[in-house]
């Protein structure tokens, strides 16, 4: 896509260090199935002016590990189209957003609480509820 975009200078982030390093030819492997990928990655970066690599420790790596379990569970039925992700960061987290309190002003756990409590439901719960 950078390519196409006909981009001159990359930044590429990765989180597989073993990966940046070879890219980086600081290690070099004899692996043979990774060589073919090798390969593929000298000649991709002679179409740059610049280009770097750059470790990315996984813990740091949360949302590119987030949009590639997504990316995997979406089936489209263009292949070469990708329909855009809108992402907002928020101050809390997204269950904070959720939580509500009862119409009876009490918080949505006050039953649970009480049940562990005194091991009794509510006098109006169902079956279904207990």
């Amino acid at each position: 896509m950078a390519i196409d975009m006909n981009i001159k200078e990359l930044l590429v982030k990765g989180d597989s260090d073993f990966l940046i390093h070879q890219v980086q030819r600081e290690w070099s492997t004899k692996n043979v199935k990774i060589l073919p990928y090798l390969h593929c990655m000298k000649e991709l970066c002679k179409k740059f002016t610049n280009i770097e690599f750059k470790h990315v420790p996984k813990i740091q790596n949360e949302l590119a590990d987030t949009l590639a379990t997504l990316s995997s569970m979406i089936q489209h039925p263009d292949e070469n189209c990708i329909d855009p992700v809108e992402i907002e960061i928020k101050d809390k987290h997204a269950y904070c957003f959720h939580v509500n309190e009862e119409p009876d002003g009490k918080p949505w756990y006050h039953y649970i609480k009480k049940f562990v409590a005194t091991q009794e439901f509510p006098e109006n719960a169902t079956n279904g509820q207990k």
